[in-house]
């Protein structure tokens, strides 16, 4: 059965690799589609409208070429928040404190019984998931090599597997679930285009009772399954321990300052005051504020803070933000076509014409099913959570309302959707795969198994959905 499946995945994988480009062009595509869609079920003009910007906006249709001019420079302050969330997530994953930290995890299991090295990688993954995703892609890349050289009986495939489990099972509905973390902030474009009428606490998405409940429910569903996953001894295709510590990437030495601009440079002090100050920050806002200040603002303070305060030095910290900063360029260079995107949606009848198809589509107990599903598909080809609700919101949420249903219970089903397909698609696997030197056909096999049983459970619990929320 396993290995009908790994063949399923690697066939799956090659299909990726050939047919699915670039994350660039998938954006410069999905432009194109939607731009036609304006025009064809939105009624635009194909270039300008009646009225220029911003007549066109606010009393009539945009052409589809207005439009998307209207909108693509709309968004540059959130995609400086994403760009910021993955730079201070990065620091913190690469600090020396979180490196012993894990050094000293993986020497916890019963190195003659491997199922309980999946099952620490397994709640790893998740854990680090729900705090923050990119910490998730950067801790588990680091984590896998230490826990493989620790414990030599485990099969390393399936190592390796579980340590992708965490972003497709829990990191939406974690503390840096985007749509959440956008839904909730005062002057996000969802507040602005009259999306939604208020910011939308956490306390309706990520900390409602549903929403924790289905965290834990699903994290010991996923972990039960990746442990009875691991084959028998003769099976198992083990990880030698010379290899494994080889992958191994320890923290170098702290270089010891020789003049005063140096020594500024390696200060702890300067550092330790600096994330004090910006941890001070957060709290304050929580006194004033209670739950309505984490949104994507105190996320990231949380994380800058905390990066700072964790790295012994300034140039420490800056060394983790310059890999994290590179890491971000995507962010930086893709969202101006999300942003495009959102305008020809907005400004357009097209999210309307969207929203009424969707609100005719099902009923309010149907309806998170259907967010859940077809953001799962779309997931597959807009990978980014954060990019993905941009295009979906406006014509979402709006049907979601024709329904009756809460806002929090429209963006839950749509994030647990949006990370679901991330365990059949490679893209978020490859920083771990890069590490591991994995391909992903060798881990896809237990992906789909994981992908069936998570899909199985989640479909039950958005269909209760909205007797909860």
């Amino acid at each position: 059965m396993l290995q009908r499946l790994q063949k399923l995945g690697a066939g799956l994988t090659r299909w990726t690799i050939r047919w699915v480009p670039d994350a660039w062009i998938v954006a410069i595509l999905l432009t194109l589609l939607v731009w036609i869609l304006a025009v064809w079920l939105g009624g635009a003009a194909w270039w300008v409208g009646e009225q220029p910007l911003p007549v066109c906006g606010a009393t009539k249709s945009c052409g589809a070429f207005d439009a998307w001019s209207g909108g693509i420079w709309r968004l540059l302050k959130l995609s400086a928040q994403f760009a910021l969330a993955l730079v201070a997530a990065q620091a913190c994953a690469t600090s020396r404190p979180l490196y012993g930290l894990m050094n000293r995890l993986a020497s916890l299991p019963d190195a003659s019984r491997p199922r309980q090295a999946i099952v620490l990688m397994a709640l790893f993954s998740a854990l680090t998931a729900y705090l923050n995703w990119a910490v998730n892609l950067v801790m588990c890349a680091a984590f896998v090599p230490i826990v493989a050289a620790r414990n030599p009986r485990t099969d390393w495939r399936l190592l390796v597997a579980t340590a992708y489990l965490g972003i497709g099972v829990v990191w939406h509905g974690g503390l840096s679930g985007s749509a959440p973390l956008v839904a909730a902030t005062a002057d996000s474009f969802l507040i602005k285009q009259g999306i939604l009428a208020q910011p939308l606490p956490i306390s309706e998405t990520l900390l409602a009772p549903f929403n924790l409940i289905y965290l834990v429910i699903i994290t010991a569903v996923a972990t039960t399954t990746m442990a009875l996953l691991h084959p028998e001894a003769a099976d198992t295709k083990a990880l030698p321990i010379e290899q494994a510590e080889a992958l191994v990437s320890p923290p170098g030495p702290r270089p010891s300052p020789s003049t005063p601009a140096e020594r500024l440079n390696m200060s702890r002090l300067m550092s330790m005051a600096v994330g004090c100050l910006v941890l001070a920050h957060l709290v304050t806002r929580f006194i004033r504020e209670g739950s309505g200040g984490w949104d994507i603002n105190g996320y990231n303070a949380a994380f800058v803070g905390l990066a700072l305060v964790l790295h012994d030095s300034p140039q420490s910290f800056l060394r983790g933000c310059e890999q994290g900063a590179k890491n971000a360029w995507g962010i930086i260079v893709q969202f101006p076509l999300y942003a495009g995107i959102f305008g020809l949606m907005t400004l357009t009848p097209l999210a309307s014409q969207l929203s009424d198809g969707l609100a005719s589509f099902g009923s309010a107990q149907s309806y998170p099913a259907v967010v859940y599903a077809l953001s799962a598909m779309v997931n597959y080809l807009v990978p980014s959570g954060g990019s993905q609700f941009v295009i979906e919101a406006p014509y979402i949420l709006s049907a979601g309302a024709s329904h009756g249903l809460e806002a929090g219970a429209t963006v839950l089903a749509f994030a647990y959707g949006d990370m679901s397909t991330n365990l059949i698609q490679p893209f978020w696997a490859i920083p771990l795969l890069s590490v591991t030197g994995v391909s992903f056909g060798e881990i896809m096999g237990y992906c789909l198994l994981l992908f069936a049983a998570v899909t199985t459970v989640t479909l039950g619990a958005v269909w209760c959905m909205p007797l909860f929320l």
